[in-house]
Order: C-alpha cells, then sequence, then structure tokens
C-alpha cells in the first residue's frame, strides 16, 4: 500500500485581483480555512492513499490547496481538455459541430462508453457535436479517440493547454493505447483492432500482471496533471479566456449533463445541485472535476479531486471525493465571502 503523502497549501488571499482572478478583490485570510484543511486531510488519511485537492471560489478568488502540485493520471478527466481543444478549433472556424464523422470497425476502442457494445458492423456516420456529448456525458473512449484525432492528436492537445498557461498539464496516448498500458498488453497494428481483439488481449493477461502494470502507470509521467492545472483549466473556461461565450455556454451545459460519477462530487449534495463536471477511473485512481454552482447567488466553485494509490473498493473512492466535495461546497456556501 502506498503511504500517505499529505501536503496542504494556503494561498495567502492578500495577493492582487489579477493573481486572485478577474473581478476578485484583495481580502484577508479566512480564519476558517485551516478547519476545512483539517478536514479534507482527515478524509485523506481514512483514504489510505494520496489524494490531491484544488478548489477556487470564482467570486472571490478563495483557494483551497491539498497536494496540488503532485500529479495524478488523469483518467478520463483528460476529456475535458480534449473538448477545449475541439471547440477552440470551431472557434477558428477550422471544423464545424455539424461535421459527420465514419465511425468504423477499428475505432470501436474498449473501455467506458456505449459505441461498442451497441454496434456491430461499420456504417455509422456521427456529427463531432454527437461525438462531443457521447465523450463528456458517457465518457464514451471510441467518440473519444476520434475526437482527439479530430484535434490534431495529443500533441495538439497539450499545446494549447500550454498556450492557456498550463505547463502541468499533458495529453500523450488515445485512451485505447491508456487502457492498454496500464492493463499490462500490447497492441498489434491499428488495422488489426476489432472489439473482440480487445477482450482476447486482456483474457491473456494475469491478476499479478495487470497490478504490475497498473503500478507501472500510476508512474508514468504521461497523461497526467496536477490538481492545480484542472482547476485553472476550468477557471478560464468558466471566465470565457479559453472559448468563445457560445462555447463556453455548450461545454458547461453538456458537463452538467455529465451520467458517470453521480456518487462523487455530486454524492453528498442536494439532488437539485447544478454541478457540471468528469469523471476518470484507471489503475486504481478515481477523480472527478468540475464546477459546482451555488444556491442563492452564492457564486461558483472549481473543485478537482484526484485519487491514486488506495487499495479500496471503488465505493469508498467515490466517499472519499463525495466527503470532501461537501467540505468545501459547505464552506464556501454558509461562509459567504
Amino acid at each position: 500500500m502506498r503511504a500517505l503523502k499529505i501536503a496542504v497549501f494556503v494561498l495567502a488571499l492578500t495577493v492582487p485581483a489579477a493573481v486572485l482572478g478577474q473581478g476578485a478583490e484583495p481580502r484577508a485570510v479566512d480564519a476558517a480555512l485551516p478547519r476545512l484543511e483539517m478536514e479534507i486531510g482527515r478524509a485523506a488519511k481514512l483514504a489510505e492513499g494520496t489524494v490531491g485537492v484544488s478548489a477556487l471560489h470564482f467570486e472571490s478568488g478563495q483557494r483551497i490547496s491539498f497536494n496540488a502540485k503532485e500529479r495524478f493520471p488523469m483518467a478520463s478527466t483528460y476529456k475535458l481538455p480534449i473538448a477545449v481543444q475541439i471547440l477552440t478549433l470551431v472557434d477558428r472556424r477550422e471544423l464545424t459541430l455539424e461535421r459527420m464523422i465514419e465511425v468504423q470497425q477499428k475505432d470501436l476502442h474498449p473501455g467506458s462508453g456505449v459505441l461498442t457494445t451497441i454496434l456491430s458492423k461499420p456504417g455509422l456516420s456521427l456529427s463531432v457535436h454527437n461525438l462531443l456529448e457521447l465523450m463528456l456525458l458517457v465518457s464514451d473512449n471510441s467518440a473519444t479517440d476520434l475526437l482527439l484525432s479530430l484535434a490534431g492528436g495529443p500533441q495538439a492537445v497539450t499545446g494549447r493547454m500550454r498556450s492557456l498557461g498550463l505547463a502541468d498539464m499533458v495529453v500523450n496516448r488515445p485512451t485505447v493505447r491508456l487502457i492498454a498500458d496500464s492493463t499490462g498488453y500490447s497492441l498489434p497494428p491499428e488495422e488489426e483492432w476489432r472489439p473482440e481483439m480487445f477482450k482476447k488481449l486482456y483474457d491473456g493477461t494475469t491478476k499479478e500482471s495487470r497490478k504490475n502494470a497498473a503500478q507501472k502507470f500510476l508512474d508514468d509521467p504521461r497523461d497526467t496533471t496536477t490538481p492545480e492545472s484542472m482547476i485553472s483549466l476550468i477557471e478560464k473556461t468558466h471566465r470565457r479566456e479559453a472559448l468563445s461565450p457560445e462555447n463556453t455556454s455548450l461545454l458547461f451545459e453538456i458537463l452538467e449533463r455529465c451520467q458517470t460519477g453521480r456518487n462523487r462530487i455530486r454524492g453528498f449534495l442536494l439532488p437539485d445541485t447544478v454541478v457540471a463536471h468528469k469523471t476518470g477511473t484507471i489503475a486504481g485512481t478515481a477523480s472527478d472535476v468540475g464546477r459546482i454552482t451555488l444556491p442563492d447567488g452564492a457564486g461558483h466553485v472549481a473543485v478537482a479531486i484526484y485519487l491514486k494509490g488506495m487499495d479500496k473498493e471503488a465505493g469508498e473512492k467515490e466517499r472519499t471525493i463525495a466527503q470532501i466535495s461537501r467540505a468545501i461546497y459547505d464552506f464556501f456556501l454558509f461562509r459567504r465571502p
């Protein structure tokens, strides 16, 4: 079991408004912040793994950081930067949401989603908008890899993140290779890819080989981010610095309808709480990132929660994320800046 790593960083909230965020005013440090950090620390200790958290209240600039500079596998949360790059191309008129994309057998990849399970033969075409919704709503991996290719590949997505000042967020591989590397099997040439082939490759692994592959995957710097960088991406998108107002609204509208991870950020919140989020799960990791709209005009909070090295059941990982999310929600709702 990996040793618990705890490091708490408090951003002094007396920095200039330009650092706090657009429209935020300098303010003194809230004396309750250490109590919130202690609460996150208790949840992290119970998790018996490494927990990384970053949260930002947009309207005040108040920020919470807990292992926020630690690198974590993005898993499917990397679908958010892919979406930003796709919509950037739409903003530049280099791509349209109405463009139709043919889905072939080699495009049906393993993992989360629906395309692989409902398609048995080629012949389907979907719009870029359709693929975007499949990627973000149900975390469809086949849709993701098609969009990653349309986005210009991993290098183009990482380049877009660099242009937004996010040096600690990297996209390196399509989901099909992420899954192969985290599971421990090698892929044949792409022209041989078929849904049934992926199952045979997985069946050829053992529990021990999968465990070793997962540990190696956790130590791999590829396709990782820090919670701090993910919050920066959400903030820049929220403030319409990454995308046009139209595509900013489209992205958050889709994320508000996300169907995965209902027991994570949303887990302990009231059912009508507006949460625009994206989950991630791979090689024993669990994560959820997004924007919570607080009720009664209390503002918006961006939250990024990542877990790794936690040797517990999936339900316990989700409960840890939900506990941290609720603590952050309560802090910013009941102690309005």
